[in-house]
């Protein structure tokens, strides 16, 4: 059994974004609907610039599968690019603050930003997103399931359910019936007039998404080593997606305000509870995040990321014309006022990527029956 991993290539404006996923398992059911639905859903949200409009992202398949089932080869997925002009796309000399612009001419000695821009634009995360889609057809063979939504754009904060609760339904019922991917009805309005302001006035908003996964076991990850602890992994995983700032865990960085007793989750046990994955232990609160020392504790996994405002901005940024060394205000790019429900939907699928390696890595087997078997023989309590 190989790594489960996965890498992308392809440029914003090039043909196409291609992802090879290796070590997935055979005789997984691979539903491309499912998978597109997601990639709909990442181009989708209010705020969203006329790229969106441009573009109709769907998967195609080109090894991996066979007649609908994955055979345990690398899986190769492709996205096209309608709009496909890197060959023509103008050369872009001065750099916009925040982008990688800037620091990839440096390092790769070039004054023109057009290479870097290419690669390092946000327009990679379909790529990402259809990894993710891919890994929660696996989870959902074993109830796992990952839920992300927006907690807050700008100034304008959602009132969210409590981390401890796992319904699932309800939570996705709430986010899916808004444009802005929130739980909160009564903040959809605010978020929308937030980000209406900052495009009247040639701006940009970020804001805040969270990741819930439920049905996750106690004990993927492991204390064993600093490379294996699955806080870590997640913070890398979703710490690397464009425009993401900040990445928290659980209670995050307001852990670090209040005392111990109003951190951690006491531990419960009643053999009555029905969820079989954690063999009748329960916390009545989940401040930890569903992880404590590098592994799963059997609570809802909760990840929290901070996407800055984009980058781009209409208005333009006092910026250095890298051929002639003079003063002048950045390149626009055609770009959104405001990506944050979209940003939601990454992370929800980089997150279940990674908790789908980790589960790969405790329960990984070639194929899908002797993953099932290892499954089983765990959630029957044998010690």
């Amino acid at each position: 059994m190989s790594e489960f991993t996965f890498r992308t290539a392809g440029e914003s404006h090039g043909p196409a974004l291609t992802t090879l996923i290796e070590g997935f398992p055979a005789g997984v059911r691979v539903d491309l609907d499912l998978m597109n639905h997601e990639l709909r859903r990442r181009q989708g949200g209010y705020g969203r610039g006329g790229r969106m409009k441009i573009e109709h992202d769907a998967v195609t398949v080109l090894a991996g599968v066979r007649r609908g089932v994955s055979t345990g080869m690398p899986i190769v997925l492709q996205i096209i690019n309608r709009d496909s002009r890197l060959d023509e796309a103008p050369p872009l000399h001065r750099p916009r603050p925040g982008h990688a612009d800037f620091a990839g001419a440096m390092k790769w000695h070039s004054d023109d930003c057009r290479d870097v821009l290419e690669r390092a634009s946000a327009r990679e995360t379909a790529a990402r997103t259809a990894a993710g889609a891919l890994a929660k057809l696996l989870l959902a063979d074993f109830g796992i399931a990952a839920v992300g939504f927006v907690c807050s754009i700008g100034e304008a904060s959602a009132t969210l359910p409590d981390a401890a609760s796992g319904d699932v339904a309800a939570l996705v019922a709430a986010r899916d019936a808004n444009d802005m991917y929130t739980p909160d009805a009564t903040a959809v309005e605010p978020m929308r007039a937030a980000i209406r302001a900052a495009k009247q006035a040639g701006d940009t908003l970020g804001g805040v998404v969270e990741t819930r996964v439920f049905g996750v076991p106690p004990g993927l990850g492991s204390c064993a080593s600093s490379q294996q602890k699955l806080d870590g992994r997640l913070m890398q995983a979703v710490g690397s997606i464009q425009a993401i700032k900040g990445v928290e865990i659980g209670l995050g960085f307001a852990a670090a305000r209040l005392p111990g007793s109003q951190v951690h989750d006491a531990l419960y046990f009643d053999a009555a509870r029905p969820a079989a994955h954690t063999f009748g232990y329960y916390r009545n609160t989940n401040r930890a995040g569903g992880l404590e020392g590098g592994m799963t504790n059997g609570m809802p996994i909760v990840v929290r990321a901070a996407m800055k405002p984009i980058a781009t901005l209409m208005q333009g940024l006092d910026s250095v014309n890298l051929q002639t060394r003079a003063p002048e205000r950045s390149d626009y790019e055609r770009s959104d006022v405001c990506a944050v429900p979209a940003c939601s939907v990454v992370v929800e699928n980089v997150v279940a990527f990674e908790i789908a390696r980790a589960f790969m890595d405790k329960f990984g087997g070639d194929t899908l029956r002797e993953i099932r078997a290892g499954w089983d023989i765990y959630v029957s309590g044998e010690r």
